[in-house]
């Protein structure tokens, strides 16, 4: 941690990577860390709107996100709308000198129709839950537990209801179906659904976030594990992509509407 607290110091493959120090919990001893990603206030460059109307794409020339980073990137966002689905993907490309690490997530949330969480549920289809030191700081251990007999067993097909307590849970161990993370949300009195399915291999972990007693959730497929240079790894792939020069990477998730029970 930097003097002032505004950055954080770290290691990749012993090359120093520095980060904004931008979040911390609530508790008073609480240590302030790097939460959400590089581009969190950072604008698109540029934009394009197709023809029909129907996709948007960003791009962000992110160089080396403030001079913390290994090499310069461009990210390009890409949001497009179809008949029965909506489908997101980001590219990141490695366009500087010198390799370097990439993970890739989002933070979207989702809200509940109906208000009631008490009978909504929730299929997450992971083997493992990522212990962490508590809901405050949320820092994971290093550890990885089975949920099968947990409260944090979400991997019946039609879900388990969440109830209206808080969640800051990360799950690995995924399972695919035809080559996707699907991930379900049904709220029955809404008669709704949707699928979240996770459509890039490198999709390693799944983060549910719900506030208590709040109507909406969020659901986040990504690629990394949570404090993924954090020595409690110890040599465990957490996930983060190495990009090498001229290299990119495909993050891509969709979002498919169902009704519950037909």
């Amino acid at each position: 941690m930097a003097p002032d607290a505004q950055t954080l110091t770290t290691y990749w493959n012993g090359k120093k990577l520095v980060l904004p120090a931008n979040w911390s919990g609530h508790n008073p001893s609480a240590e302030r860390h790097a939460i959400h990603g590089l581009i969190l206030t950072r604008k698109a460059d540029s934009y394009q709107v197709s023809k029909d109307g129907t996709s948007i794409t960003a791009t962000i020339h992110g160089g080396n996100f403030g001079g913390g980073w290994l090499s310069s990137t461009d990210l390009v966002i890409k949001i497009e709308l179809r008949a029965d689905a909506l489908e997101s993907s980001i590219v990141a490309k490695n366009v500087g000198s010198e390799r370097e690490p990439m993970g890739i997530g989002w933070h979207p949330y989702f809200t509940i129709p109906s208000g009631q969480r008490d009978q909504v549920r929730l299929h997450i289809p992971a083997t493992e839950h990522v212990e962490t030191n508590n809901l405050d700081d949320v820092f994971p251990t290093g550890k990885l537990a089975p949920v099968k007999g947990t409260p944090y067993d979400f991997t019946e097909p039609q879900g388990k209801i969440i109830g209206n307590q808080l969640y800051d849970d990360s799950f690995a161990g995924l399972i695919r179906t035809n080559g996707q993370v699907v991930v379900s949300l049904t709220d029955p009195a809404a008669h709704y659904g949707l699928h979240i399915e996770g459509l890039s291999p490198e999709i390693k972990t799944a983060q549910f976030y719900a506030p208590k007693d709040k109507p909406f959730v969020a659901l986040e497929e990504q690629y990394n594990f949570g404090d993924p240079f954090s020595s409690v790894w110890k040599d465990m792939n957490t996930g983060m992509v190495t990009l090498t020069p001229g290299q990119s990477t495909t993050w891509r998730v969709r979002l498919q509407l169902f009704t519950p029970g037909s």
